[in-house]
């Protein structure tokens, strides 16, 4: 198994080039994003580099019909620190997709890596052969083929696409973009940046004493294409998450190459790089702004640690969590947004007060000094803003955020089914797993439904230091309650919930998209040592047949 970005051995290898994916919506839309690589149809006009050099700058795609090329690269994550990474369209990010709310999207995966892949649409309600899971909707697609998705965008929203193949170690090497659901009317800013958050170690235990990933930005291996045994020798880029101990003893397992493979702590100390799209400390690109303009930041995070945001100098509302829409938020200010695995939330603000200001994650951990942008207004002085990330500010309390409206769900209306998912921490043969009832995917009980069906689901966290944020794919659901007190604030709809240890949740939803859905921790690590079950529709049958040489693997 593979575990190279982020992580990836030699050190996490590198997240993309330069992004911050500036969109503009309003006017000045070449401001921010580089544009003149990009084509309205889909299609990026530059030739992807050669397998194995330097990646492009993320790249903005609008229209119906999307190329995605998966190929392996090296890309500059901090001044000096060049990382092996696995690119879409050799960016990390991918490229942002964004399409109108309605239209039918296509977009062709085509593989050109050593291994299997997938494309997964984190958040969209997509039917179930298209939402990328393999051995469960589809069979990976292998290197040298091409898989098409097809759907209609629905649902306007902030998501995000990344691989569901080996996704503990895919997504850590860099394997996601952020994909933007405008609305058909409505919701027009001035100016519309995303910013996706990850973590990546600067150094990696080598595996095989190959030079990949080091700072001298060496390409992929001497011949700059490397072949499937070499991959395997990259440092951690063949680091296997799922016999990782998550718990602090470190024992040793043998990997499928028949090596002794080291174990790491689930301590997340190995990842001391903190990026926003895919650069850290003075490679993140700054965001330029005009007073007056309404500025809207989608922040999606695509990494295995939650991130405290502050955006300083202004007042701000959340007006979106996992793309949908809040009832009149408040205003903020000097408060943090904790923004936990797989979970997006957009913030709007009135360019307001001219200077230059920080947006930051707040950590003790050294890494945060990394994760910071700059808000900087046109034509105007540096002021007197500096970074603070080791303030300790509070944290907006998503359940009491906003005002209450019309609810889909209420906490004392009747079910057609229940379930209860006690999510913790164990070990068994020596080894730390996570699991849902006390038992690990694949022999996690699934919530077997019928269409129509509505269900409320109690999230229980008994893990004593472990976060677990839980992800349902292809549906939403709302949130009803957090530790036994109803929520008091917005309708909260989510597709991802973080449970902090000792938390419990009850949310709500109907069984409205029919098909096979994986319901899962998105700490990939956890995951993939087992925190996974299934949402399972009575009578499905997928409409493709599991191939088992396919090397399908779904965490």
């Amino acid at each position: 198994m593979s575990n190279w970005k982020r992580k990836s051995a030699a050190a996490a290898a590198a997240i993309i080039a330069a992004l911050l994916t500036g969109c503009m919506n309003g006017n000045d839309s070449k401001e921010g994003m580089d544009h003149s690589s990009m084509n309205m149809d889909g299609k990026a006009t530059t030739a992807p580099a050669k397998d194995g050099g330097k990646t492009e700058q993320t790249t903005v795609l609008k229209g119906r019909t999307f190329s995605l090329t998966a190929r392996t690269a090296n890309q500059e994550i901090a001044p000096g620190k060049t990382l092996p990474v696995w690119t879409f369209n050799n960016s990390v990010p991918g490229p942002e997709i964004r399409v109108k709310q309605g239209e039918n999207v296509e977009i062709v995966l085509k593989n050109e890596l050593p291994e299997p892949a997938t494309i997964h649409w984190h958040g969209v309600p997509v039917p179930n052969a298209m939402d990328g899971i393999p051995g469960v909707t589809q069979n990976a697609v292998q290197p040298g083929e091409s898989f098409t998705y097809a759907f209609k965008a629905d649902v306007p929203g902030t998501y995000w696409y990344h691989s569901h193949q080996d996704s503990v170690n895919q997504v850590d090497r860099g394997m996601y973009g952020a994909f933007i659901v405008e609305p058909s009317e409505g919701g027009k800013t001035d100016r519309d940046y995303t910013l996706i958050l990850d973590e990546w170690m600067s150094s990696g235990m080598s595996m095989s004493g190959s030079g990949v990933g080091n700072e001298s930005g060496s390409e992929a291996g001497s011949s700059g294409k490397p072949g499937k045994s070499e991959m395997e020798g990259m440092e951690h880029s063949k680091m296997d998450h799922s016999k990782m101990d998550m718990g602090g003893a470190k024992p040793e397992s043998t990997g499928k190459d028949g090596g002794k493979q080291a174990e790491m702590a689930h301590d997340m100390s190995m990842y001391d790089l903190f990026t926003i799209n895919g650069k850290s400390g003075s490679l993140v690109q700054e965001l330029p702004v005009k007073q007056g303009e309404r500025v809207r930041l989608r922040l999606v995070n695509a990494g295995y640690m939650s991130h405290r945001i502050h955006l300083h100098g202004h007042e701000f509302q959340i007006t979106a969590a996992d793309g949908q829409a809040l009832n009149n938020p408040g205003v903020l200010k000097d408060s943090v947004i904790e923004i936990a695995p797989g979970e997006r939330y957009d913030i709007e603000f009135t360019a307001d007060n001219p200077g230059r200001w920080q947006i930051e994650d707040h950590s003790d951990n050294a890494a945060a000094k990394g994760m910071k942008a700059v808000i900087a207004y046109e034509g105007s002085d540096a002021g007197s803003d500096k970074p603070n990330e080791t303030e300790k500010l509070p944290a907006v309390d998503m359940t009491k955020y906003g005002e209450a409206g019309r609810m889909a769900f209420t906490l004392d209306q009747s079910y057609t089914m229940t379930y209860t998912m006690n999510l913790n921490t164990a070990t068994k043969d020596g080894e730390t797993v996570y699991t849902i009832n006390g038992k690990t995917f694949p022999n996690t009980e699934p919530i077997k439904v019928n269409k129509g069906d509505t269900v409320k689901v109690k999230l229980v966290n008994d893990s004593k230091t472990d976060d677990h944020p839980m992800h349902l794919h292809g549906h939403f659901f709302q949130v009803l309650s957090k530790n036994g007190q109803a929520l008091s604030g917005s309708p909260l709809i989510k597709d991802t919930l973080n449970l902090k240890p000792g938390e419990q949740y009850v949310v709500a939803f109907q069984a409205d998209n029919e098909g096979d859905w994986m319901f899962h921790c998105h700490d990939l690590h956890h995951a993939s040592a087992g925190m996974v079950t299934e949402l399972k529709y009575e009578g499905f049958k997928p409409g493709f047949v599991p191939d088992p040489k396919a090397g399908n693997m779904p965490e």
